[in-house]
């Protein structure tokens, strides 16, 4: 895989799990405390750390079939 198509991939999981947090934060926060708030560090953390975990695992998961 070529830094090319891993970054493609990394873009795409970020903002995927960027926008499906934001969503998340805003309707707990919203339907449970009755405040609209969205969680931006959270968010951010949490497209950081899927944006880079599930294209390496996508990569060895590749790795280990091609064996």
């Amino acid at each position: 895989m070529n830094i090319k198509q891993s970054l493609i991939d990394f873009m795409v999981v970020f903002a995927i799990t960027l926008i499906v947090t934001v969503m998340v934060t805003f309707l707990w926060n919203f339907l449970v405390h009755a405040k609209a708030l969205v969680d931006w560090e959270t968010s951010f953390r949490f497209a950081i750390i899927f944006g880079i975990v599930l294209p390496v695992v996508k990569v060895r998961e590749n790795m280990n079939t091609e064996k």
